[in-house]
């Protein structure tokens, strides 16, 4: 259940995200970015600054799946 919740969560996060930086990339990297940043966004928020439940942990997921875009987009250049 924590794939398909992470699944979900990452495919929320990385398409906010991607409309947020006015990024266009396709579905599968959309989602594979959105939960890497779900992941770490997630501990980075719930570590450093104690923010617990879904809204904190979605824009932990936002916040990490624009940082993972970021890095994609250094790297793929």
């Amino acid at each position: 259940m924590m794939i398909v919740w992470l699944i979900i969560v990452g495919a929320a996060a990385g398409f906010l995200a991607t409309r947020l930086m006015g990024v266009e990339l396709d579905v599968i990297t959309t989602v594979i970015l959105g939960m890497a940043g779900a992941i770490v966004g997630g501990l980075i928020v719930r570590l450093f600054l104690s923010v617990m439940g879904l809204v904190g942990g979605l824009v932990g997921a936002v916040l990490g799946a624009m940082l993972m875009i970021w890095l994609y987009q250094k790297i793929r250049r």
